[in-house]
């Protein structure tokens, strides 16, 4: 599928080949091919911790790192999990699969990267996180939504390099900048995230938040429009803050995000770690 970008720039913009860049995930794939088994294992009804660590154990960096992120504050299990398996157990298996996305799509190869990818991605995720029950949501699946919600960014940026890397320094508002993307490629970031999780296999609840983000009267979009609100302060100079009350359809205030920011802060440097290893 080819998706031709909408008639909104002076200069020409690239066709956007679809089909191509998720092709291209699959080569990333081949290259890491522990990860690649482990994306499609874990949403194995019949999978078990025993099954999923055993496969994992054969990627020591990804097990190293699923072992950081178990000890991690954010599991509050520190220094308590010595084994891959209940690590695999206390992190579940939602996070290992995204973990292991991350490594097959090289969102670990920070060179090859947008700039302050991962500052925004750790902000996004815990902020997830920690708003998830207000949406009624489940505090690790908020988790592993936020980690993998800039994945159409890298793509797109894996793609173009040059373009995309223009197109963010020129819109640093998280929002304008998917307006801008969809100019230039026929398709924004999230959708595209979007895109690849569904082809993964990944849950319908997962990829609909991704698209429901940019329609401000969609609660199902209220969670991580609000967590993006939330790693735009931390991350952005001169950011010119959004009523969160609006962005969250009535869910949350002003007040509620003081701790959160606080925990985010916190938090951030460590959960960047654990993921990048």
């Amino acid at each position: 599928m080819t998706v031709t970008p909408l008639p909104a720039r002076t200069e020409p913009a690239p066709l956007f080949d679809l089909e191509k860049v998720l092709a291209s995930i699959d080569t990333m794939a081949a290259q890491r091919p522990v990860a690649a088994q482990i994306v499609t294992v874990a949403n194995q009804d019949d999978t078990s911790a025993k099954v999923l660590s055993r496969i994992l154990a054969s990627d020591v960096a990804l097990a190293s790192r699923v072992m950081k992120l178990a000890n991690s504050a954010y599991f509050g299990m520190r220094g308590r999990v010595t084994s891959l398996q209940f690590a695999v157990t206390v992190v579940g298996f939602t996070t290992v699969r995204t973990m292991a996305t991350v490594a097959l799509t090289e969102l670990d190869d920070e060179a090859r990267l947008p700039e302050n990818f991962w500052d925004v991605t750790t902000s996004l995720a815990l902020a997830s996180s920690a708003l998830a029950p207000r949406f009624g949501e489940r505090p690790q699946d908020a988790l592993c939504l936020g980690l993998l919600a800039q994945m159409g960014a890298a793509l797109l940026h894996h793609n173009d390099p040059e373009g995309y890397a223009e197109l963010t320094a020129e819109h640093t508002n998280l929002t304008e900048r998917r307006i801008a993307e969809l100019r230039r490629y026929g398709i924004n970031s999230l959708r595209l995230t979007a895109v690849a999780l569904e082809q993964w296999g990944f849950p319908h609840s997962m990829t609909s938040r991704l698209n429901q983000v940019d329609d401000f009267t969609s609660l199902e979009g209220g969670l991580l429009r609000s967590a993006f609100e939330v790693a735009s302060r931390l991350t952005l100079e001169d950011y010119d803050v959004v009523p969160v009350v609006r962005l969250s359809c009535g869910q949350l205030r002003e007040d509620d995000l003081i701790p959160v920011l606080d925990q985010v802060r916190a938090d951030a440097d460590e959960l960047r770690r654990a993921i990048l290893g």
